[in-house]
């Protein structure tokens, strides 16, 4: 079996905070989840929205009367996506360096990941792992719009843009975190599958998401990353187990019955050394973050490790290969909300791992 990495039910967050002071998220953040850190994303901002934030670089680029969008009808498009291949086939061959490259992340766009960098390097006792996020190439490229409001997933050239654009994006923060001589998580934020097979995406195949998955993770790889993926709600989890994904954090708060419904997809992931982060701590309401304690978490996922390990899989690996996490982001919550949800996915690990 390979052993990628053991948290071994670490508690880690997802990514966005309602909140305008970056320092302040960043403290926030690794006073209650300094065992793996991360970078944090304030919605409040509309440069760092999730799909904004990594727009710039894509050929076609455009701001106009606060819409962002590209624009394939400029005379200089058709040279904009030429230059864009060049600096990427550059990039990737090792003949240009990335980090003065379109595919870093903008300081004006991700203060927050700056900020991260500042702090880790002041931290006197090192973290057990950095994590990064990216949005991913479904939500990504099903978002991004043309200047005729039309998903630039469904051209083939543009979605090729995207996907690269984020491939690089990932790799550079890879690159950027593993200076630090840590293990890197990178995740890819992927709400949209949750949408995987309705009637909105029934024109992308399973092959088509595996593969523009593939070379994100490929970015991600190619620096000694780890890859991991959350989804917040449900979706097809033998497509998603069944890449080259590292970690998979899913909604075990709402969404367990359905997880389970893949034991032998579980059993072959977990079995191949990789790690379930578990979004037992609910983001979805205030009522559910009122309603809850660590002890009626603790019990809830008390079951459904029991339920895991009714599949056949040891108990101490699946202890070892799991992650403690919220359900999904609280950048939309009320700042009170917020801070319960990192309280309680603090306390739940704690109370796991001491166990």
């Amino acid at each position: 079996m390979k052993e990628i990495f053991q948290p071994s039910c670490f508690p880690v967050l997802i990514g966005s905070l309602p909140m305008s002071d970056h320092e302040k998220a960043a403290d926030m953040v690794f006073a209650h989840t300094p065992e793996i850190p991360l970078w944090v994303q304030l919605p409040m901002y509309h440069e760092e929205g999730m799909i904004v934030q990594f727009m710039h670089g894509l050929p076609g680029h455009t701001v106009k009367d606060k819409k962002t969008y590209i624009n394939t009808e400029s005379g200089q498009f058709a040279d904009e996506i030429l230059r864009f291949y060049e600096d990427y086939m550059a990039v990737s061959e090792g003949q240009a360096d990335i980090d003065s490259s379109r595919f870093v992340l903008r300081p004006d766009h991700a203060k927050g990941f700056f900020v991260y960098l500042d702090k880790i390097n002041k931290l006197e006792k090192k973290p057990a792992a950095l994590k990064g996020q990216i949005t991913g190439p479904i939500s990504f490229a099903t978002s991004v719009k043309d200047q005729n409001g039309r998903s630039v997933f469904y051209d083939e050239q543009l979605r090729d843009t995207a996907i690269k654009i984020l491939a690089l994006k990932a790799k550079w923060q890879a690159k950027q975190l593993s200076q630090f001589n840590l293990p890197v998580i990178i995740f890819l934020d992927e709400p949209a599958l949750a949408g995987f097979g309705s009637s909105e995406f029934i024109s992308i195949s399973k092959d088509e998401v595996r593969q523009s998955l593939e070379e994100v993770i490929e970015g991600v790889h190619s620096q000694g990353g780890l890859a991991g993926i959350h989804v917040c709600a449900n979706t097809e989890w033998d497509l998603i187990m069944e890449t080259s994904l590292d970690i998979v954090n899913f909604d075990a708060y709402s969404y367990f019955d359905r997880f389970i419904l893949y034991p032998e997809v579980i059993k072959n992931f977990l079995n191949s050394g990789k790690i379930i982060a578990w979004g037992i701590v609910p983001t979805g309401s205030p009522e559910a973050i009122d309603k809850e304690s660590v002890d009626s978490l603790a019990a809830i996922w008390e079951n459904q490790i029991k339920a895991v390990e009714a599949l056949g899989i040891e108990r101490k690996m699946i202890l070892n290969q799991s992650l403690i996490t919220p359900s999904c982001g609280t950048g939309s919550l009320s700042l009170e909300h917020a801070v319960k949800v990192l309280e309680l996915t603090r306390d739940l690990s704690a109370r796991i791992r001491e166990k």
